[in-house]
C-alpha cells in the first residue's frame, strides 16, 4: 500500500497535536494514503531545503518546504528565505497555511478544519486546548507550569528528557485514537515523567546557582545541565520581576542558547524567534533557540552576547517610542 509523509516537529506537545489533527484531517476528509508521521527538530535546519518530498508529503508545526502539499505553521521563522515566503504568498493553497499571529500550530489547524474533522467525528477539542495552552505558555502560575501532574504536561515532561527515538511518532499514532489520559499512563511515559521530575528538581537548584537578574530585567544563566533537567520557565519562578530570560543551557551533546518573554507579565516583547533565526536558530514572538553541536558550543558565550544585544536594542526602541 502507497503511503505519506508527515513531518512535525518535536519534542513538542503543541507539534504532535499537530500532526495528530493533520493525518485525521487527510486521511479521513480528503483521502490522502496513510501518513507515516517524522519528528524533526531545528537540528536539521541547513539540510531541510535539500530533503526531497514525496508526492504525499505534509508539514506541521515547522519549517516552509516547497515540495510540501500540506503545510501549516505559526512560527516567525518558518521561511528560511525571503524567495520561500514570496513564493508561498503565490501559491494560494488552502492546504498551505501560515499565520504568525496564531499562538499554536493545533490551535491553526484547529480553527481552520475543527468542523470538517467533527463532521467526520473526530473531535480533539482537549488536546487543541492543552497544545495552545502548553505552546503560549497559558499557564495560571509559574507553579502551574513547572509542578502540574496534567497528563498533557506529563507526557511533555517526558518528552524533554530528549532521546525519545520514536516515542514522538508512536504518539501520534496513538492520540488519533485513545483518550490523553490513557496514553499519559503509558509505562514508558510513566517512567520519563517520574525519571524527568527527579531531573527537574536537581535543575532547578542548579539553575538558582548559575542565573543572575540584570539590571534591565533580563535572567542572564549558563548552566550545566548534565544530569538534570533545566526547565524553561526555572527564571521566572526565582524572579518572578523579570522581563525575559536568556541563557546557555550546556548538555553532554551540545548546547542550546534560549530565551523567552515572562509569559506572566503584558508588555509587547522582542521578536525571539526572529532575533534566534539571524543567529543560526528559531521560534515564535514570545521564544527563541539556537541548537550547538558539540563542535560548535565555544561559540555560546558570544552567540548569548549577541542575542542580549538584540534584545537590548529592541527594548531601547521601545522605550523611546513610548517614553
Amino acid at each position: 500500500m502507497a503511503t505519506g509523509s508527515l513531518y512535525f516537529h518535536s519534542p513538542c506537545f503543541d507539534g504532535i497535536v499537530s500532526a495528530v489533527l493533520t493525518a485525521e484531517l487527510l486521511e479521513h476528509v480528503h483521502d490522502w494514503p496513510p501518513l507515516q508521521p517524522h519528528a524533526v527538530d531545528y537540528e536539521v535546519r541547513e539540510q531541510w531545503l535539500a530533503r526531497t518530498l514525496g508526492g504525499s508529503t505534509a508539514v506541521v508545526d515547522f519549517l516552509y518546504h516547497p515540495q510540501a502539499r500540506f503545510w501549516a505553521d505559526h512560527h516567525g521563522t518558518a521561511f528560511l528565505t525571503e524567495t520561500l515566503r514570496a513564493e508561498f504568498a503565490l501559491r494560494r493553497d488552502p492546504f498551505l497555511i501560515y499565520d504568525a499571529a496564531a499562538s499554536s500550530c493545533a490551535l491553526l489547524l484547529w480553527r481552520r478544519f475543527g468542523p470538517d474533522l467533527r463532521r467526520a467525528g473526530r473531535d480533539f477539542d482537549e488536546l487543541v486546548r492543552w497544545a495552545d495552552k502548553i505552546d503560549a505558555a497559558r499557564y495560571d502560575s509559574v507553579e502551574e507550569a513547572i509542578v502540574s501532574t496534567a497528563p498533557a504536561l506529563r507526557i511533555t515532561l517526558a518528552l524533554g528528557l530528549g532521546d525519545a527515538g520514536d516515542l514522538p511518532d508512536r504518539l501520534v499514532s496513538a492520540l488519533r485514537t485513545a483518550p490523553l489520559e490513557q496514553v499519559a499512563a503509558w509505562p514508558e511515559i510513566r517512567g520519563r515523567f517520574e525519571r524527568g521530575r527527579d531531573l527537574r528538581e536537581r535543575g532547578l537548584e542548579r539553575f538558582k546557582r548559575a542565573a543572575s537578574l540584570a539590571a534591565d530585567g533580563i535572567v542572564v544563566f549558563d548552566v550545566d545541565a548534565a544530569d538534570t533537567l533545566v526547565s524553561r520557565y526555572a527564571p521566572f519562578l526565582f524572579f518572578p520581576e523579570a522581563r525575559y530570560s536568556a541563557g546557555i543551557i550546556r548538555g553532554a551533546s551540545g548546547a542550546k542558547i534560549t530565551a523567552m518573554r515572562n509569559p506572566w507579565r503584558e508588555f509587547p516583547p522582542a521578536p525571539l524567534g526572529q532575533i534566534a533565526a539571524t543567529l543560526g536558530g528559531g521560534g515564535h514572538q514570545r521564544v527563541g533557540s539556537i541548537a550547538l553541536r558539540a563542535d560548535r558550543v565555544q561559540s555560546a558565550p558570544e552567540l548569548l552576547e549577541r542575542f542580549l544585544k538584540h534584545i537590548r536594542a529592541f527594548e531601547e526602541d521601545a522605550a523611546h517610542r513610548n517614553p
